[in-house]
């Protein structure tokens, strides 16, 4: 996660966000659509960039191991809902996973319109706890059913679902629950030492 700035006010439908973000002058941008509007990520640290990279490595290796689903790194755009008002959202976790039953092809080249089963975000220094909130709280108004926010300053992972919310410290063990069983990892090899 990181922080965000506004891009040109409009309003883009999926298919205008999809070329706009392919322009040329666009190349290497983070960019989201949130209610319609585009939304520029501001380039994460080195920390986050390490804890996200390990980790999705951590878990797309079990996924793959046992066949589980599809896992997606953080560039990566889910169409989230559009909006009875035709704005829609189109976000990009640090981490996605969908469940083999719901994605048992391969993603396609365009933007994945499924809503992911599980979602990790990496908490960066200068991330607002007001703005980590609605992101989360976005996701789980979408049906994402399991979010792992990661916070590397205090070492620590806050588990979240619709209907709960727990802190796991460092030597806690972190689980898939329902929606990655098996998977466990202590809180403490998640972040570098």
């Amino acid at each position: 996660m990181s922080e965000m700035t506004q891009a040109p006010t409009k309003t883009y439908t999926v298919e205008e966000f999809w070329d706009y973000v392919h322009l040329p002058e666009n190349a290497g941008r983070r960019l989201e659509l949130v209610n319609g509007e585009i939304v520029e990520m501001v380039p994460t640290g080195g920390e986050h960039g390490e804890i996200t990279f390990d980790f999705g490595l951590l878990i797309g290796n079990f996924v793959k191991k046992h066949k589980l689903g599809r896992i997606t790194a953080a560039e990566t755009g889910y169409i989230l809902g559009i909006k009875p008002d035709g704005k829609p959202d189109v976000r990009a976790p640090d981490i996605g996973f969908v469940r083999i039953e719901r994605a048992p092809e391969p993603f396609g080249s365009q933007f994945i319109p499924l809503i992911p089963d599980l979602v990790v975000e990496v908490v960066s220094p200068g991330d607002e706890a007001k703005d980590v909130e609605e992101k989360i709280q976005f996701y789980l108004d979408r049906g994402v059913q399991l979010i792992w926010v990661m916070y590397p300053s205090l070492k620590s992972v806050i588990v979240r679902r619709s209907d709960s919310m727990k802190k796991l410290s460092i030597n806690d063990i972190l689980s898939g629950e329902d929606v990655l069983p098996g998977f466990e990892v202590k809180v403490s090899d998640i972040f570098p030492k």
